[in-house]
């Protein structure tokens, strides 16, 4: 599920949501094991400032759980009343919660000379692989490596 919590950046979501559908796909991800939320620079600027330390707004944020669907409370997105994750009870783990800030992806991509929609298809795959349990701040390349296969599979390189 995809929701939009901003309004600053006109975002195709029902395109985002076929791009994500692909990924769990070839991931073998269900949809009841992930959310994406779209947010303003404001918000994922508070975030970045509470669980990384750094004092400015990112494009992207995963935040991921590793405990069963059985056992899991209902949990709170930062800043919200409760997560916007919904709690199918197919699925047996709950992966996480994706945040994404249109804003800051929109001038990464102007800067980085890509598409829009291409930048956007990119933090969904790459918020992905963060709730998957990669980590490109601490791996060996693992996450770049494997990132950039699925990107090549998937159109993005």
């Amino acid at each position: 599920m995809i929701l939009d919590r901003q309004r600053q950046v006109k975002v195709s979501i029902a395109g985002l949501e076929n791009f994500s559908a692909k990924v769990r796909r070839i991931l073998r991800i269900p949809a009841s094991a992930l959310s994406i939320c779209l947010v303003t620079n404001a918000e994922i600027a508070k975030w970045n400032r509470l669980y990384r330390g750094k004092n400015r707004p990112t494009d992207v944020l995963s935040f991921a759980t590793d405990e069963p669907r059985s056992k899991q409370r209902i949990r709170k997105l930062p800043g919200r009343r409760a997560s916007f994750a919904p709690r199918a009870a197919s699925s047996l783990h709950y992966l996480g919660d994706i945040a994404i800030a249109p804003a800051v992806a929109r001038q990464n991509a102007r800067r980085l000379g890509r598409d829009f929609d291409d930048e956007m298809r990119i933090l969904v795959l790459h918020g992905i692989l963060h709730l998957m349990g990669y980590d490109h701040e601490a791996d060996q390349g693992q996450m770049d490596r494997r990132e950039m296969r699925l990107r090549r599979h998937l159109g993005l390189a």
